[in-house]
C-alpha cells in the first residue's frame, strides 16, 4: 500500500463530533488529505470546527458537502447512518470510499443494501473514545493504541476488497490496530463490552438520583472511585446511546439476560453469606482487568480522574 493510495483529495466529514474530528485532525497531521469539508446539521459546531482548524471549509448541505469527495466519513450517531447512506447513493461520486463509525453493524449493513457498486462503504468501528462531545474534545491521537474493527459488506468483487484494504491501511495509518468480523458478532461482542456497561452505569446513577434518603450534596460529595466512574460514563451523548440501545436491541437484551443471571447468583451468595462464592467473582474480575491492562488497552497506573488521551469511556458515534 502506497502513501499515494493511501492518500485522499478531498475528505467529507458527516458529524463533526468526537470522532468525527479526531479522524479528520488525524488525517491531517499525517498529510493523507488535502481538504476536509465539515457536515453537521448544527452551524455552531460548523463554525467551532472551523475556528479549531479541524476543517477546512463547512458545506451548507449533505449534497454539496460530499460533492467530489473521495472519502466520506458518516460520523453521525447510528439511528441517522440509514438516510445517510440513502442521501450518498445519490449524491456521492463514483469510486467513492465510505466509511462510518458507530458501535453498531449488523443494522448499517442492512441500510448498505441498495447502494450502488461504484460506492465502496467499509463499515467501521474505531473502539476508542471519552465521554466529551462535540469538535472541542477531538484529538489527532485518540486512535493510537486502539482497535478499529471493520465489518466488510458481502461483496466478492476485486475493487471492493482493494477498498477493504485501503480503509484499513487508513486506520492503521492513525495508529489503530485493525480487525475484521461479520456484523452480527460484531454486535454481540460490542453488546458485551460496550452497550451492557453503559445501561448499567446510567441504572446505577439513575438510581441513586431516586434515592430519597441520599441527599444530592451527599452523592457528590461522598462519590467513592466506583461511583465516580460510572458517573463519568454516564456524561455521555444520549442521543448516540438512545440510537445505539434501538438499534442493536437483541444482542443487548441477550448481554442483560447474563448479566443478571449473574447478579441474581451474588444477591443469592450474599443472602446466604457464601463468601467463597464472592472470593470466586471477584477474583474473576479482578484477572480480566489485569488481562486488559496487559493487552494494553488500560493502565494500571492510580489516577483520580482519568487524562484525556487515557480515557476509554464511552464514544460519539
Amino acid at each position: 500500500m502506497t502513501d499515494q493510495t493511501l492518500h485522499f483529495n478531498r475528505t467529507a466529514v458527516i458529524g463533526v463530533g468526537l470522532i468525527g474530528s479526531s479522524l479528520a485532525l488525524a488525517l491531517r497531521e499525517r498529510g493523507l488529505t488535502d481538504e476536509i469539508v465539515g457536515i453537521d446539521q448544527d452551524s455552531a459546531v460548523l463554525d467551532r470546527a472551523r475556528a479549531l482548524n479541524i476543517i477546512d471549509s463547512a458545506a451548507p448541505s449533505l449534497e454539496a458537502g460530499v460533492k467530489g469527495a473521495d472519502l466520506i466519513i458518516v460520523a453521525a450517531p447510528v439511528g441517522a447512518t440509514g438516510a445517510i447512506l440513502a442521501e450518498l447513493e445519490t449524491h456521492a461520486r463514483d469510486g467513492a470510499v465510505i466509511i462510518d463509525v458507530g458501535s453498531i453493524k449488523g443494522d448499517v449493513a442492512a441500510a448498505a443494501a441498495t447502494l450502488p457498486e461504484r460506492l465502496f462503504f467499509v463499515p467501521s468501528h474505531p473502539v476508542a473514545g471519552t465521554e466529551q462531545s462535540g469538535p472541542e474534545a477531538g484529538f489527532a491521537s485518540l486512535f493510537e493504541g486502539r482497535w478499529c474493527i471493520l465489518t466488510p459488506l458481502d461483496r466478492g468483487d476485486d475493487a471492493y476488497r482493494d477498498a477493504v484494504d485501503r480503509v484499513a491501511a487508513l486506520w492503521r495509518a492513525v495508529g489503530a490496530q485493525v480487525e475484521v468480523m461479520d456484523a452480527e458478532h460484531h454486535d454481540i461482542a460490542l453488546a458485551i463490552t460496550s452497550h451492557l456497561p453503559h445501561l448499567i452505569a446510567f441504572t446505577l446513577v439513575g438510581a441513586a438520583d431516586d434515592l430519597e434518603s441520599v441527599t444530592e450534596a451527599e452523592i457528590v460529595k461522598y462519590s467513592a472511585g466506583g461511583f465516580r466512574d460510572f458517573t463519568r460514563i454516564a456524561a455521555s451523548n444520549p442521543v448516540m446511546w438512545r440510537d445505539v440501545f434501538l438499534h442493536n436491541r437483541e444482542a443487548v437484551i441477550e448481554a442483560l439476560g447474563r448479566f443478571t443471571e449473574e447478579l441474581i447468583a451474588l444477591q443469592r451468595a450474599i443472602r446466604w453469606g457464601d463468601g467463597d462464592a464472592l472470593h470466586a467473582a471477584f477474583e474473576r474480575g479482578r484477572a480480566l482487568r489485569q488481562a486488559i491492562v496487559e493487552a494494553g488497552q488500560e493502565t494500571a497506573a492510580p489516577n483520580f480522574g482519568r487524562d484525556r488521551e487515557d480515557g476509554d469511556g464511552s464514544k460519539e458515534d
